[in-house]
């Protein structure tokens, strides 16, 4: 199975070497995959349906964790940067953020006898307490983990193919989770709706699932082989620095370029994975079918990774989503056009092939820019490396995470005001159909549908225009290599362009065009198949096994 695994997905080498290694980083991945998904799907109409709240104290209670979380994402960047362990630099926090992912997931899905209508304002301090430390586990852990990946995976299709295992990885944290918060709930029978009597399963599924991705972090922590930074050098920092650590980011081009991608597609998800249950239950009246429509999204996500995979190793890793994303434009469009029907009746069989179809075309589509994203954000670390002269996977990847969940949150209480705001009426007392005024509908039609698809739509044209492609990458590595080995470097003009363009600016204003010496004639050099050498890459691996050795 290890040898037909490694074939599927390109990869060199013994299983052992290569495979296993991926494996061991990825374990993080089910509780990034599996919690996330959770929350997306049930966080929401928990607050509202089962604990009591109005929706827009439930987008509130996001809103503040989102606004912790543009506060502690950059502390942690800069934290994990600036470590000096035994364990390097990120892999340690994984570790000491496991507490806190149990205490703030059991919270998460109890209120400990708290009434949303009863005592609303004792309610929602107490959700955003647990959302808070919730927020600031995750960042310990998700912060570091993004960051390790540059510094255990260099080159450019290796990266892909960690990523494409953090995929897997994600489907195994999303999957399992979904199935245990449905089985729970069948069990206390609230298999076809959900109302004030559905605290207990809500809270055995959070006991149950902090206990899985506590399992699955340690396994990252305890297998994962990151060098020691215990001889890492640190330049001095205070406040003032701090904040260039990050404005020297977007110094990036292809950070800017990236950002853009991923800032509207993350807008169309949110949108979307926040209003999903609302247009199910109250616009459509297909409550009963959401697990389906769950499951079915699940598939034909998965269904889609080898196609992404296999054109991202062929073509280029903006491929993938070039190709795909109008999938999701189409099922997105489906939203506008879904009613409310009796059961029974052909409208209402219509109707739910419509809603098969958005699920099936949606999610199909949506993993191609998705896929993007994760494959291309590891290479911004050499661009910023071509920038800055230093290895700052930690403040990059901050970013990252910052427009995952702060434009995720945001979004979340963005969607909380626009469906209040148009008469949404959640009524949690209620477990049968609710009639909703047509303002309602027309706020979940532009919340499910218009919105998202205009996001996507900006998303896909940034795509199209994204210029890095693996030659631009390797020429950078070699020639930031070459700087650091020599101290000089010297390249043709079409190299200097291409550094130029990525990185935004002059080259005589980044690290890599400063102080050169052109007499010394440090040029890049290539292999037989024009591709190429990296100088230190050789030098560093027999570093990194030796620390392994240690």
């Amino acid at each position: 199975m290890g040898e037909r695994f490694k074939k599927a997905i390109g990869i060199e080498g013994t299983f052992k070497e290569t495979v296993v290694p991926m494996i061991n980083y990825c374990y993080t991945n089910i509780f990034i995959g599996g919690a996330g998904y959770i929350i997306s799907m049930y966080f929401s109409i928990f607050l509202t349906r089962v604990v009591g709240l109005d929706i827009e104290y439930a987008g509130f209670i996001t809103m503040v964790a989102v606004i912790w979380d543009g506060i502690n994402d950059p502390i942690m960047g800069i934290i994990t940067d600036r470590t000096r362990s035994k364990y390097g630099r990120h892999r340690a926090y994984i570790k000491w953020g496991i507490p806190f992912v149990v205490v703030s997931y059991i919270m998460l899905w109890n209120s400990f006898g708290l009434d949303g209508q009863k005592h609303p304002y004792m309610t929602v301090a107490y959700f955003v307490i647990a959302y808070v430390l919730y927020k600031t586990a995750y960042t310990m852990i998700a912060v570091p983990h993004t960051a390790m990946l540059p510094e255990l995976a260099p080159e450019y299709n290796k990266r892909t193919q960690y990523t494409s295992v953090s995929y897997i990885f994600n489907s195994v944290g999303m999957i399992p989770s979904y199935i245990i918060l449905l089985v729970t709930l069948s069990i206390f029978g609230f298999s076809d709706g959900l109302n004030r009597d559905a605290k207990t399963p809500f809270f055995i599924t959070g006991i149950i699932l902090s206990l899985v991705y506590a399992v699955a972090l340690y396994g990252t922590f305890k297998l994962v082989k990151e060098p020691s930074s215990l001889d890492m050098k640190l330049e001095p920092l205070d406040l003032k620095a701090a904040f260039k650590e990050y404005f020297d980011v977007f110094k990036s081009r292809a950070f800017r370029q990236y950002f853009g991608i991923s800032f509207f597609w993350e807008t169309a998800r949110s949108f979307y994975s926040t209003t999903y249950i609302y247009y199910v239950t109250f616009l459509a009246n297909q409550y009963k079918f959401y697990p389906i429509f769950n499951t079915f999204a699940g598939v034909f996500e998965s269904l889609a990774f080898p196609l992404n995979y296999a054109l991202t190793m062929k073509h280029g890793k903006k491929k993938c989503g070039t190709i795909v994303t109008p999938f999701m434009i189409l099922g997105l469009a489906i939203g506008l056009v879904v009613q409310a029907s009796q059961p029974g009746t052909s409208k209402a069989t219509f109707m739910l092939i419509l809603m098969i179809m958005g699920v099936i075309f949606y999610p199909f589509g949506m993993s191609g820019i998705g896929f993007v994203c994760n494959n291309v954000f590891p290479d911004l670390t050499d661009v910023d490396e071509l920038i800055t002269g230093r290895r700052r996977e930690g403040v990059v990847s901050t970013c990252n995470t910052m427009v995952k969940q702060v434009t995720g949150g945001i979004n979340t209480f963005i969607v909380t005001l626009i469906l209040g705001g148009f008469g949404l009426d959640t009524n949690s007392e209620a477990t049968e159909f609710i009639e909703q005024p047509a303002s309602a509908i027309v706020g979940i039609r532009l919340c499910v549908a218009l919105i998202p698809m205009i996001s996507a739509l900006i998303s896909y044209v940034l795509l199209r225009k994204f210029e890095m492609t693996k030659d631009d990458h390797t020429m950078i590595r070699a020639a930031v290599a070459t700087k650091h080995k020599y101290g000089s470097v010297t390249l043709t003009a079409e190299e200097r362009k291409r550094c130029e363009i990525l990185s935004g600016q002059k080259l005589e204003s980044t690290w890599l065009g400063k102080d050169n010496d052109e007499s010394q004639g440090h040029t890049l050099d290539k292999n037989e198949n024009g591709e190429y050498i990296i100088l230190i890459e050789k030098e560093l691996e027999k570093k990194r096994l030796m620390e392994e050795v240690k």
